[in-house]
């Protein structure tokens, strides 16, 4: 589904990627992790085209991405929460959900898809005329995720989407993120929070110093507690 070929990526002059495959199954649940500053969100942001110098090779369902604008990769059915979330200031919980409909497909409508997505995250229902910012951090981590999922995207790529969230909301996150897969929706996952992570994944790939160091199964990973402190203690 997703390819990512000999992937590197720079901030001005600092060399971040060097040279990241890895690949994306469809129906799976990817985690990626690794130390901060190990290259996970410049890994996300270079598909999601935040990231303008870079080298390599990115396809998404056969079509190469690199060469696309950010818009535009939004378009093909992929879907991103950043680790800031980016929820709009001044905004409220339905205005944020209908931004993340200006890429949709033209035979969604609206109303429908704020209503179906309202039934999935009971908590924004009761809020959708509030503005956004005033709800909690978990409750601001739901709408981000709920934004990403409102157009019915192929691929969502979440960035530290348990950080700073009480363990209920975690758990409850947790649960969604096995709903969707069943669903059909495949989720690249960057965590912090190794354990929950690979709880949830089908596989797991570690970076380290912007090089893939490892992979296997989330179940064999967990296993081996020699890897994870290598690689992903902090």
């Amino acid at each position: 589904m997703l390819e990512i070929e000999n992937l590197h990526a720079w901030y001005g002059t600092s060399h971040i990627l060097h040279g990241i495959s890895l690949h994306v199954r469809p129906g799976e649940i990817l985690a990626l992790i690794g130390r901060n500053g190990a290259g996970k969100t410049t890994t996300m942001k270079t598909v999601m085209g935040l990231i303008p110098k870079t080298r390599g090779r990115v396809t998404f369902l056969g079509t190469s991405l690199l060469e696309l604008p950010a818009h535009a990769r939004f378009g093909l059915g992929l879907a991103y929460v950043p680790e800031d979330r980016r929820i709009v200031p001044g905004l409220t919980v339905r205005e944020n959900l209908r931004l993340g409909l200006l890429q949709a497909p033209k035979t969604i409508h609206e109303g429908a898809a704020i209503d179906e997505i309202a039934e999935t995250f009971p908590r924004l229902r009761e809020r959708l005329n509030q503005i956004a910012i005033t709800m909690s951090g978990g409750e601001q981590q739901m709408l981000a995720i709920a934004r990403a999922m409102i157009a019915k995207p192929k691929l969502i790529l979440l960035d530290e989407p348990s950080e700073g969230i009480m363990p209920v909301l975690v758990e409850e996150m947790g649960e969604l993120f096995r709903n969707l897969r069943a669903s059909g929706v495949t989720l690249l996952l960057v965590e912090q929070n190794v354990e929950w992570a690979l709880n949830l994944a089908d596989r797991a790939t570690i970076i380290d110093q912007g090089e893939v160091v490892h992979e296997s199964s989330a179940a064999a990973l967990m296993a081996d507690k020699d890897i994870q402190d290598r690689y992903c203690a902090v």
